[in-house]
């Protein structure tokens, strides 16, 4: 059986362009991406970005989810120290309620944002920290859940939902959590991959069977940028390797167009910053791109791929989704067993 594809977005704003229009692209790349027979549309949660439109999240699930009919929508993820577990129960519960088993939650524990726009988020939870995420799971975990007797705080819409909750992250500490609570797991190693192996055999090696997943069940994030040639590929990725040399600079923006070349707009170290944070990257045409899915999957074991595609042309975006459908189609890329 191919191994299952998903798709993550954060409604980037391009050079050029501004947040209406992301999201109209965003609705358009996830009916696209549905039409191809992609399993998940998850979109990320960050705050004070001008190159991202992703920051009301549940609301943009909601968009994406009456704009399609099939795929499965969800958070990848949800920053559940900006939010009372509560107010994320609601929300969740009120998406899957209106879009009855096609709601994914997934949970980060970092604030995904800078220092100054945390506290700005976090001002009616000024005794929250990352060290609270354990606790904050389970509790949203239970207002999702059937309700017990005597409970009285319950999320209305969301008690009895069971909406599926995820764990996200790029170090150990969200594997062993999964781990513990027997709950699916999704790396972000399309930005951080340096933990991706240890965490995978961590995860798997100290698993706790849940009644909804009696195995383990890990994602992995990738970057994918998918053309016609390998030439015109490298060229569309540039735009991602800009904004990854804006990050390591501590600049921001919207997306930047792509470059005939990166020589002369980094340094050495630079370069090998920005090329080791985009390890986890298929870039090129369908034949590299196959290639490399199947090297990725070889190292990995992974039970699905959620891949994103940070390019400044949206038809190229597009494009590139098709030629990573069909290279996994053709490939017939393996499932974990």
């Amino acid at each position: 059986m191919p191994i299952p594809l998903s798709v993550l977005d954060l409604a980037p704003i391009v050079e050029g362009s501004d947040a209406a229009e992301a999201l109209r692209r965003m609705l358009e790349l996830a009916r696209h991406a549905e039409a191809l027979g992609y399993r998940r549309f998850w979109l990320a949660e960050h705050h004070n970005m001008a190159g991202v439109a992703s920051s009301a999240t549940a609301v943009l699930i909601g968009h994406v989810a009456a704009g399609t009919r099939r795929i499965r929508v969800g958070s990848g993820g949800v920053m559940l120290p900006n939010h009372a577990p509560l107010v994320v129960a609601e929300q969740f519960g009120t998406l899957a309620t209106l879009f009855p088993d096609r709601i994914d939650l997934g949970l980060g524990r970092a604030p995904g944002t800078d220092g100054l726009t945390m506290r700005a988020l976090r001002r009616h939870l000024a005794s929250e920290s990352e060290d609270d995420f354990p606790r904050d799971v389970l509790e949203l975990q239970a207002y999702l859940g059937e309700p017990q007797p005597g409970q009285r705080v319950q999320a209305v819409p969301g008690t009895g939902t069971q909406v599926p909750i995820w764990l996200l992250g790029s170090s150990l500490y969200s594997a062993q959590l999964a781990a513990h609570l027997g709950l699916p797991f999704a790396f972000a190693s399309h930005f951080a991959p340096e933990l991706l192996l240890h965490a995978l055999q961590v995860y798997r090696t100290t698993y706790r069977p849940s009644a909804r997943w009696p195995r383990p069940h890990a994602m992995v994030g990738i970057n994918v940028v998918a053309a016609p040639t390998d030439e015109e590929a490298a060229f569309h990725f540039t735009s991602l390797q800009q904004r990854f040399l804006g990050m390591r600079r501590g600049v921001r923006g919207p997306l930047p167009r792509p470059v005939p070349t990166m020589d002369g707009l980094w340094s050495d170290a630079e370069r090998a910053g920005v090329a080791a944070m985009l390890a986890m990257s298929a870039v090129g045409g369908p034949d590299q791109v196959a290639r490399r899915l199947t090297r990725i999957l070889e190292q990995t074991r992974a039970d699905e791929l959620i891949a994103a595609c940070a390019v400044h042309d949206p038809e190229a975006r597009l494009r590139s989704y098709t030629l990573l459908a069909a290279a996994a189609q053709a490939s017939a890329l393996p499932q974990a067993a």
